[in-house]
């Protein structure tokens, strides 16, 4: 502080740019060398996954979970699967998975994001950690630390778990196979500028003509619960 000051002409003892800040209560250095956890997150997002379950139910009252992986930097989501039964194997199998997608994708991934529940077994962390990702566990009871993959949870709940009748495990692999190819490609998003994680957004119609004979087509998937809309051919 006391350095950029001089920069600009300022000539100011450091004695007193010290006590401004104890003033303001920002701690002076060294205690404010460490890294918070929201300075991390925007940091390192480029690097940065997150994961966790969703358990919603079938008509008939079934337990189904949902594994799902989440982009930090691009919202890109990825469902890794679904299971009645989230053993290791089964979670595991899911994680190398996911390791092969990033490589084929070429992201470049150092952290994975995830609670503490205990159907992630030992195994994931090893897997994880032999491809170069390593595991950071949140907060007992602390899940805004994965704020992130919560929002998303949330709003996969909110968009179509709540909105469409689960029948069985098949059913819901097809609606969450079309959700993902819809939040992926087309949903606007707030954080990407309404973007979508695999789509730009389009440049602006500046031709009045075009504005006023606009031509939208509109498509429905999964009977209607989600739409897309698009210029029409």
């Amino acid at each position: 502080m006391h350095g950029e000051l001089t920069t600009l002409g300022l000539k100011v003892a450091p004695s007193t740019v010290w006590e401004i800040l104890k003033q303001e209560g920002v701690d002076p250095a060294p205690e404010r060398a460490s890294t918070t956890w929201a300075d991390f997150l925007r940091t390192q997002a480029e690097a940065l996954v997150a994961c966790d379950f969703i358990a919603p139910a079938t008509i008939a009252g079934q337990r189904l979970y949902i594994l799902a992986v989440i982009e930090h930097a691009t919202r890109r989501i990825r469902v890794l699967g679904t299971t009645a039964h989230p053993a290791a194997a089964w979670v595991s199998q899911a994680k190398r998975s996911l390791v092969m997608d990033l490589e084929d994708a070429g992201c470049r991934v150092q952290f994975l994001i995830r609670d503490r529940d205990g159907k992630f077994p030992a195994l994931v962390n090893e897997i994880l950690a032999e491809a170069g990702i390593q595991t950071v566990l949140i907060g007992i009871r602390m899940p805004r630390m994965n704020s992130i993959m919560e929002r998303w949870v949330q709003t996969c709940r909110r968009e179509l778990l709540d909105r469409c009748l689960i029948w069985n495990e098949r059913h819901l692999r097809h609606a969450l196979a079309e959700y993902e190819k819809f939040y992926n490609e087309h949903r606007a998003h707030q954080a990407l500028d309404q973007a979508a994680p695999l789509r730009g957004v389009p440049g602006p119609i500046l031709e009045p003509a075009r504005i006023l004979d606009l031509n939208v087509s509109r498509r429905d998937r999964l009977g209607g619960i989600l739409h897309e809309y698009s210029h029409a051919a």
